[in-house]
């Protein structure tokens, strides 16, 4: 154990030594504090210890009564001996002391001064503040070159000494001034005591006065219903949820008078080829849909043959009356079809009832009418119900007892000898019929007096039908001399809102017919021709489309009420935002979710920027994560029960329910659990086949990610169709604060003028040539590439905050560039666009690009010998480059990237347009998919798995450098690739790789394309940024700028200027001035120019060493520059120098008048360097 150990290593050795796993422990000094091992009998110490104290703390190690402590000490050196039997007899004095009291010497204490937080009680002692500052700041974002820790500064005057404390620049505030304490350790903790305040007020510490945590901050969500979920295990939990039923399908007609008028629409249908025939059907439905479903068309795809489809498109046709007979015939038709259709075992009955559950008032969750249409007479295209096809279909003796005994008696040439009776060939032709023989249903389209039981089995010259139904039913046809039938079957039904469309074109495809002799046949429904069977086949994946469509209608409808913005969305992208990719559709959410994570992201971003100044980039970058997390979003999203809205199940047409079909699976609390699967946990397990199951309250079970997506994709909608105010609108509407104050941004520009002091450390011009971009605010400019370790050590701001910012900024901006570049990319495949194109990795080889790295500000040479490495190997040719000493991206180049476009955000008022206009040409050339590849380790993970081959990576470090082989197991054939370098992932990379090229040579590739393939297969469309429809803030400098451009002549009156003391040393100008002719109300005004009421209260000293601080310069250096007159009359000058930092260095020099007091002296001097670099206008960065 030595000083590198961290406090986690050392509490696992102490753990290990209690549990007595282990009873031998070397250490080094570092053990003499914070090692507490009870047990501890033996202390051998090999080195002496160089204080009385280090003797103490390191015996004070053995716990154990009758412990052991061994000092190894060099034989015959007596100077070791004298040293330790001087420790024996400081330790003997100092026990005596404490025993015994014999010293009456007694000492002040100093009252310590605590703060308490009213609302826990929790409070902290000056004593304590010190440790807790430190504490807080350890937590503060810091990586292996910038170690965050405060600073102290102290001023001693006669009044005694105040101590000034520095805090890192992504604290919240970054100078406190302590009150003038009698010693520096009492000022030191006065001013820490001050800081805790401040930090607790600003929220950067607890009402238990601790530093924030990552899982204690705050979701910003106005959501009464934020603590639903607290758990991620709790999050992956599939949930049971009822579904939404469109209020215009449930309108039941029933009961309602004997006239009742109907809205009614044509259902057309067109099939591609032109190969079918279909029977023209009308909805009727008691209420008019909505205008955005009324004229709803959508491409049924058939199961059979390729790239066939039927157009479908509902028409309006206005109303039209049914009386109470044909509401009731239609009706029973309907039940027909469906039985028919879906329960068709029903129909092998000789007698089948129908209507029989008209009565029951909870038959159907839905209410509308399906039937047929004729064209009506004389006109061309007016259209009614063809209530004849109605009629006979339902006077067929399988519905009506009365007729179910069919005449005997029928005889002639026009007869047909049924299995059951005979039937006349007219009643036969264009019925449908039943097969006892096979079970199944035929529609006969025609009959074959050409053919009967002796003719040729399907060209086979060995069989006729009769000697074919012989062996294969052992059936003997009684009546082979008749003429067959000429029949097809009743197809079962399929989901037609499948995809089944690939890039071949459409072609023909022939029905396929049977011939059957009519003896075999039962005759089930009359005039029922096959044409009518076709659009029977069509209708539950139409009405399913159609009430999906109007489910989104019906959320659309909510959102437009409760914000205007809500109704610039089309019903058909709410539909597109709904719909999961479960349900095997040509669209769904995925595409629309990838775009509204990148811009919730970004709104949220930009929301958390401008309001919350007080938090770091590391509490910025945790708060966005609580607010945009999947867990968050589940919660909105239940509070605004909108997952009733969600469609997550395949279409299955056995569980198409309408009028006059019954739910089979009644629900209610004491029945969910059993039909829906719920364990002896209590939770829902999703299945496979959950979609089989449809019970009468609709429910489905969704997993909570899904409804978290649904959200994210909806924000997608607003954006494609409206725009960013309306997706801004919805997510207020939500409970996601996004909005922000344009009096928050006119009040983040003032502050980058602080910056605009270090304009000589960074070449503007060039920069704003490099982006083509002229920065109005060049502060901004600035801090984009100022490094933390560098501002770290001259308590100024960095890039870590404008990087937070442009990291959402530039992730919406390729998102949207993939987004609209290639339409027609899958979800996957644009996600891992998104992947390969977001990423520091990515961003670092833009910054050596651009060679933005050479303008980094910076204070670490490891640092900098890093990106040099990086640099060097990026620009290396290909062919050259040495993989195994691949160095590891620097993560700040990335930074710049983002730093960048979040200074050009912020400067130009939040413009993105512009930011898209400045960042895109940077990007652009390297987003040639032509360079992005997937990383090979996935590459490999993936193609092991396709084919099921054992992968292993087992990896080994020797000095600083792993090696790893990538093994794979081909069919009990290992195949190795090799990968070192002194990064694991780069060497994991390197061996996956060498391994793929093996698989390769084997046979074996990635069944995927590659990403260039992909993309020239889809085509690539002009790149255009996505919704952004925002007014920037406006943007004028000029009163920033006004005093900044004053020259040091025009600002000096009030002073008077020695010329004669200017001097230019080493190119500093030099000034020196003397506030003699300074008013009390000069000094006021200077106050109130410096921040807020409370500093106009605070001495000059105070408030000069403040504006360093900020200015990130030098603190100011006071001098007693003259004393004169006798020694109980003396007057005091002084003199206060400060090194300003800007376009060329210059030292302010100021002289105080004679004063009484050393303070007095000093403070006056302050205020006339305060009046100069208000004059300057450097005090603007504080306003």
């Amino acid at each position: 154990m030595s000083k590198s150990t961290n406090r986690s290593s050392i509490y696992a050795l102490a753990s290990s030594s209690w549990q007595g796993l282990v009873n031998l422990l070397f250490a080094t000094n570092v053990a003499e504090e914070g090692l507490d091992i009870q047990t501890c009998c033996l202390i051998i110490r090999f080195d002496l210890p160089s204080t009385v104290a280090s003797y103490i703390q390191s015996r004070g190690r053995a716990r154990m009564q009758e412990s052991e402590y061994l000092l190894l000490v060099e034989r015959n050196n007596i100077h070791e001996l004298n040293l330790v039997n001087d420790f024996i007899s400081g330790e003997k004095h100092m026990n005596n002391e404490i025993l015994n009291r014999t010293s009456d010497e007694t000492f002040d204490a100093t009252e310590d001064s605590i703060y308490k937080v009213e609302k826990t009680g929790a409070s902290i002692s000056s004593a304590c503040s010190v440790s807790l500052l430190h504490h807080y700041c350890s937590i503060l974002p810091h990586h292996e070159y910038i170690n965050p820790a405060p600073e102290f500064f102290y001023l001693d005057d006669l009044e005694g000494v105040t101590c000034h404390v520095v805090l890192p620049s992504n604290a919240p505030i970054h100078c406190v001034e302590g009150p003038s304490c009698a010693s520096k350790e009492d000022a030191k903790r006065a001013a820490s005591l001050v800081a805790c305040k401040k930090l607790y007020e600003l929220g950067s510490l607890t009402d238990h006065l601790l530093p924030t945590q990552k899982e204690k901050i705050e979701i910003f969500s106005e959501n009464p219903h934020d603590k639903l979920v607290n758990s991620r295990d709790d999050f992956s939990r599939a949930e049971l949820h009822e579904t939404v039923v469109p209020s215009a399908l449930q309108v039941d007609w029933r009961g309602s008078a004997s006239h009742l008028t109907f809205h009614f629409y044509h259902m057309n249908f067109v099939p591609k080829p032109r190969d079918r025939c279909y029977r023209r059907f009308g909805l009727f439905l008691a209420l008019p849909l909505p205008k955005e479903a009324e004229d709803m068309k959508v491409d049924l795809h058939l199961p059979y043959g390729r790239n066939r489809i039927v157009e479908t498109k509902l028409i309006p046709s206005g109303v039209i009356s049914f009386n109470e007979t044909e509401r009731m015939e239609g009706g029973r038709f309907q039940e027909m079809c469906l039985k028919l259709m879906l329960d068709r075992s029903e129909l092998r009955d000789d007698y089948v009832q129908l209507g029989k559950h008209d009565s029951c008032q909870s038959s159907s969750s839905t209410y509308y009418l399906m039937l047929p249409l004729k064209q009506v007479e004389d006109t061309d295209d007016r259209l009614t119900v063809d209530w004849g096809t109605v009629r006979n279909c339902l006077s067929s003796p399988t519905f009506n007892q009365e007729r179910n005994i069919l005449d005997q008696s029928l005889n002639g040439p026009s007869v047909l000898q049924l299995a059951n009776s005979p039937v006349a060939e007219s009643e036969i032709l264009d019925s449908l019929v039943f097969t006892p023989h096979n079970g199944r249903f035929f529609f006969i389209s025609d009959i074959l007096h050409q053919m009967n039981g002796y003719s040729t089995f399907n060209d086979s010259k060995a069989l006729n039908y009769s000697e074919y139904f012989l062996n294969k039913f052992d059936i003997v046809l009684k009546c082979p001399e008749q003429p067959l039938l000429k029949a097809k079957q009743l197809s079962s039904l399929h989901n037609l809102l499948c995809n089944r469309v690939d890039n071949s074109s459409a072609r023909e495809v022939e029905e396929s017919f049977v011939e059957l002799p009519p003896e075999l046949c039962i005759l089930k429904i009359k005039d029922f021709a096959k044409d009518i069977g076709s659009s029977l086949s069509l209708l539950p994946s139409l009405m399913h489309r159609l009430e999906s469509l109007l489910v989104a209608i019906e959320l659309k409808e909510l959102l437009s009420a409760s914000f205007p913005e809500g109704s610039q969305v089309t019903a058909n992208r709410v539909l597109e935002a709904l719909t999961t990719e479960k349900c095997l559709e040509r669209f769904s959410l995925e595409r629309l979710e990838i775009l509204g994570d990148s811009f919730l992201k970004y709104a949220v971003s930009r929301h958390l920027f401008l309001s919350k100044e007080a938090l770091d980039e590391g509490q910025l970058t945790d708060t966005r994560s609580s607010i945009v997390n999947n867990l968050n979003l589940y919660t909105l999203a239940v509070g605004r029960n909108l997952q009733v809205y969600i469609r997550d199940q395949c279409f299955n047409p056995c569980n198409f329910f309408a009028y006059g079909r019954l739910h089979t699976e009644m629900c209610d609390s004491d029945s969910e659990a059993k039909i829906h699967g719920r364990n002896e946990n209590g939770e829902f397990e999703y299945r496979a086949d959950s979609s089989a199951i449809k019970c009468s309250k609709s429910h489905q079970i969704l997993f909570r990610k899904t409804i978290a997506d649904v959200i994210e994709a909806l924000v997608g909608a607003f954006i494609v169709d409206s725009g960013f105010k309306a997706a801004l609108a919805f997510l207020e509407w939500m409970g996601i604060a996004v909005s922000f104050d344009p009096e928050d941004v006119h009040r983040a520009w003032p502050k980058s003028q602080g910056k605009s002091t270090l304009v000589d450390l960074v070449d503007c011009e060039s920069l704003e040539n490099l982006l083509s971009y002229k920065f109005q605010h060049k502060g901004l400019l600035v801090q984009a590439f100022i490094h933390p370790s560098w501002s770290s050590k001259h308590n100024g701001w960095c890039y870590q905050r404008l990087e937070f910012l442009g990291d959402a900024a530039i992730d919406y901006l390729i998102m949207s560039y993939l987004y609209s570049s290639y339409p027609n990319i899958k979800p996957g495949q644009l996600t891992d666009l998104r992947m390969l194109t977001v990423n520091n990795n990515f961003f670092a080889h833009v910054a050596v690009r651009c060679s933005l790295h050479s303008y980094l500000i910076s204070d670490s040479s490891a640092l900098s010998e890093l990106i040099n490495k990086f640099v060097d190997f990026v620009r290396t040719p290909a062919s050259e480059r040495d993989l195994a000493h691949e160095p590891k991206y620097p993560k700040v180049l990335g930074d710049l990237v983002e730093s960048c476009a979040g200074a050009i955000l912020l400067d130009s008022g939040f413009d993105l347009n512009l930011v898209w206009e400045t960042m895109m040409p940077i990007l652009d050339p390297l987003m040639n998919l032509s360079s992005l590849k997937l990383n090979p380790v996935r590459t490999l993970r993936e193609l092991c798995q396709s084919h099921k081959f054992q992968l292993s990576f087992p990896a080994s470090k020797v000095e600083y450098v792993f090696s790893v082989q990538a093994k794979v197991n081909v069919q009990e054939t290992f195949l190795v690739g090799h990968g070192t370098n002194r990064n694991k992932k780069a060497a994991e990379r390197q061996a996956a790789e060498e391994a793929l090229k093996k698989l390769k040579d084997y046979g074996y590739s990635h069944v995927l394309k590659s990403l260039k393939k992909i993309a020239k297969s889809q085509g690539r469309q002009k790149p255009v940024l996505i919704g952004f429809d925002e007014n920037p803030i406006p943007v004028d400098g000029s009163k920033i700028l006004a005093l900044k451009n004053s020259s040091p002549n025009e600002m000096c009156e009030p002073f008077e200027r020695c010329n004669t003391d200017m001097q230019t040393v080493n190119s500093d100008i030099r000034w020196k001035i003397n506030p003699s002719v300074l008013s009390e109300a000069d000094c006021h005004n200077v106050a109130k120019k410096i921040g807020d009421h409370a500093m106009q209260f605070k001495s000059a000293k105070s408030r000069l060493f403040e504006l360093c601080s900020a200015q990130s310069w030098e603190c100011p250096s006071y001098i007693c520059y003259k004393d004169e007159g006798p020694s109980h009359m003396k007057l005091f000058t002084f003199k206060v120098s400060v090194q300003v930092l800007g376009a060329t260095s210059t030292t302010l020099e100021c002289f105080s008048e004679p004063k009484t007091k050393k303070k007095d002296a000093a403070d006056h001097a302050a205020e006339g360097a305060l009046w100069w670099l208000q004059h300057q206008g450097y005090l603007c960065s504080l306003l």
